[in-house]
């Protein structure tokens, strides 16, 4: 059976998508069938890393939960994205279920709200009929109950943060309410590390306030900033220090 992986952060802008879709390239180039699911309903946007175009979107997650369409059917093949990065493996796809980002819709759900148990369902559904190895759950930043229920179900859940007052604060309540929830494996990634930050001490400092593993650590870049989302980073700079990293992220998760 395949793992769910929730990826969160307690507030925006700290990379959280460009980080998902870059593991989910290089989870595929390790030969694994990878889904990836956003969650994020009231901001979608993981889709445009992966060069779906709105107008291509058949069905969306919004779709699902309203009982248009089973969940796979919302699923699109957006292996193409990556390249040379999944030829590896015949089994390497990546699978991506967007949210809608029709205006109507997107007010639909702050209005109406959805079937928290019927997200469950799908999670589990999507894992099952894709075959998937793992299901990466891009969730919406903060506390909500649709986050909350992410990290319930995930068997690995990867917290990223900056190095950043706020964010400490706000990633101790997150790992509080995981605690509570009894989540199998909690880990950390720090992002956006500015120059001239001792790398070694943030990481103990981290580990100490959490109580939990950092697996990653990434710099503040140039090079992520001028890409602007256009694609996935690790297929457009595969030997960058970043994607360095993240692989080492991609290998502790399966591990």
């Amino acid at each position: 059976m395949g793992k769910i992986m929730a990826i969160h952060s307690f507030r925006g802008g700290t990379g959280k998508s460009n980080v998902t879709a870059s593991l989910a390239a290089l989870l595929a180039g390790a030969g694994k069938r990878v889904g990836v699911i956003d969650t994020d309903i009231h901001s979608p946007g993981i889709h445009v890393i992966f060069g779906l175009r709105a107008d291509r979107i058949r069905h969306s997650l919004n779709d699902y939960l309203w009982g248009r369409c089973p969940v796979h059917e919302a699923a699109h093949d957006v292996t193409p994205a990556l390249g040379e990065a999944a030829a590896a493996s015949p089994r390497a796809r990546v699978f991506l279920i967007p949210s809608s980002v029709k205006p109507g819709e997107i007010s639909r759900i702050l209005r109406e709200g959805y079937d928290i148990g019927l997200l469950t369902d799908g999670l589990r559904d999507l894992v099952a009929t894709l075959d998937l190895d793992l299901l990466l759950i891009d969730t919406h930043p903060g506390v909500n109950e649709e986050t909350l229920l992410s990290i319930a179900i995930a068997d690995f859940v990867l917290l990223i943060m900056r190095p950043d007052n706020q964010d400490f604060q706000g990633t101790a309540v997150t790992v509080e309410l995981a605690r509570q929830l009894d989540v199998h494996s909690l880990q950390l990634l720090i992002n956006k590390v500015p120059p001239g930050v001792d790398w070694d001490r943030l990481r103990l400092q981290a580990e100490a306030a959490f109580k939990a593993p950092v697996i990653g650590m990434l710099p503040l870049d140039g090079d992520m900033a001028r890409l602007a989302s256009e694609s996935i980073f690790a297929v457009r700079h595969p030997t960058h220090p970043i994607t360095q990293g993240l692989a080492q992220v991609a290998a502790r998760m399966l591990g």
